[in-house]
């Protein structure tokens, strides 16, 4: 099939012109392909991770072995998505919080630039890319659930964490999020056909 724009187009919901490799802190969430259910079931307000979900959580903590200038804070894997705090750094500013960043202005060239390290798409990209062969493995392997053409959807919400007082009210509503799971917009019984 031909390329066709009018068709064949994708709507970014990043910010435009904001250079997600700069330091400072990012929310992101990532839900499974159609919201599947995959990494585990809610016991008790907690979440009893499955092989899968554990297997989400290990890939997490890797990331800084990947990616040296990622930091991170509060996760927690939920049954069809996870939440996460990335922060990325620079070099150290001594007597500043790295984790708190103001807004920078968009660079007059966005492929020019001072950073070294990869952009938030790229890491989530990675990430998405081990847990998805990885669990294709476990599929094969271990009889874990099967997922309809992709394990992840195609895109992830992330919001930049701009004070440290947006910091500690994202850390507490991940730290949370297994307590409010009937009330979550993901969770499978409230999914509007």
């Amino acid at each position: 099939m031909a390329y066709d724009p009018a068709r064949h187009h994708r709507r970014s919901i990043r910010l435009p012109q904001y250079d997600y490799a700069s330091p400072g802190w990012y929310f992101v969430t990532i839900c499974t392909h159609e919201r599947a259910s995959l990494f585990g079931e809610m016991e008790d307000d907690a979440v009893r991770l499955s092989p899968a979900g554990e297997m989400t959580t290990d890939w997490w903590h890797r990331l800084p072995d990947k990616f040296p200038h990622a930091r991170l804070d509060a996760f927690v894997v939920m049954p069809n998505h996870v939440h996460g705090i990335i922060g990325l750094v620079d070099i150290p500013i001594v007597g500043a919080d790295p984790r708190v960043r103001p807004v920078p202005e968009p660079a007059a060239n966005p492929d020019q630039g001072a950073h070294t390290g990869a952009p938030l798409p790229q890491i989530i990209q990675w990430w998405k890319t081990k847990t998805t062969n990885v669990y294709i493995s476990g599929v094969r392997a271990q009889g874990w659930s099967p997922f309809d053409r992709r394990l992840w959807q195609r895109n992830y919400w992330e919001r930049i964490i701009r004070t440290e007082r947006e910091l500690d009210r994202t850390r507490r509503y991940i730290r949370d999020n297994p307590l409010r799971w009937h009330l979550d917009r993901m969770h499978p019984a409230r999914r509007r056909g």
